[in-house]
């Protein structure tokens, strides 16, 4: 740990994003890591395994910026955790997808069957919102949509059974669940296609991830340099070319306005 953290402090022209697996590290090393080689920085990508880490090494100095979450888990997890770190800008983000091996339409659930989906409680409650926005449950009238769990179900009139597990673990239950609500970038690591989603979510801007430093760094000059390469029409190009995955992502508001005429 003290190398990484030396690394990521002692030299002010390095760098070091964290990530999770996913397509967010190569968004960084495609569309960000250009920019700012072009202005001398040295970049490094640490990919990380879950949820957690990123945003501990972030804070704690072993890593000087990540990229992974929404703002919705960032504002929770900080204030949880009682950490200083705070949204940079928002990036394209790949949103989550109700994902099966066996079915080819929502329809053909049945009671009994098996979805799974993301622990956490921002994700579990996301997921939640999202099987009622596909009218497979309803939430009880009276909770906070944001923290819902799976106890907050009021209707489901499939006899669906919902199981929560670990965000990464969710696209292997598919060989055995009937489906599984899976994050974009856990999707993407196992291979899944967001085309291939029976149905995708339609992202609130506080559900698309942003680019997170620590909240005393926000006006260093690497920090103005790395919200400098995002709204670099460089990154533009890559996130809407055609044959890039990042095409198919949901764009952030201030690059939706951007892009209008």
């Amino acid at each position: 740990m003290g190398s990484q953290s030396a690394q990521a402090n002692s030299d002010p022209k390095t760098i070091v994003f964290g990530v999770a697996p996913g397509p967010y590290g190569d968004m960084v090393n495609q569309a960000i890591k250009p920019e700012l080689m072009k202005k001398g920085y040295k970049v490094v990508v640490r990919e990380f395994s879950d949820y957690v880490q990123p945003n501990m090494a972030l804070a704690n100095g072993s890593i000087d910026a990540n990229l992974f979450q929404h703002t919705l888990y960032l504002e929770k997890f900080a204030a949880d955790k009682n950490l200083k770190v705070s949204a940079l800008i928002a990036v394209p983000t790949a949103s989550m997808g109700f994902y099966s091996h066996t079915l080819t339409h929502l329809d053909q659930l049945k009671k009994g069957d098996i979805v799974t989906l993301s622990n956490d409680p921002t994700n579990l409650a996301r997921g939640l919102r999202f099987l009622q926005k596909l009218g497979l449950i309803t939430i009880k009238e009276n909770i906070d949509p944001t923290k819902a769990s799976e106890h907050d179900i009021a209707e489901n009139p499939r006899g669906l059974i919902f199981k929560p597990l670990e965000a990464a673990q969710l696209p292997r239950t598919l060989d055995s669940a009937a489906g599984a609500l899976v994050n974009g970038n856990f999707a993407f690591a196992a291979g899944l296609k967001l085309s291939s989603a029976l149905a995708l979510e339609t992202l609130d801007e506080n559900l698309k991830n942003v680019i997170a430093v620590r909240t005393d760094d926000m006006d260093k000059p690497f920090v103005k340099d790395i919200k400098a390469a995002v709204l670099s029409p460089a990154y533009a190009a890559v996130i809407n070319d055609p044959s890039s995955v990042f095409s198919q992502f949901q764009k952030p508001e201030w690059m939706q306005a951007a892009a209008k005429p």
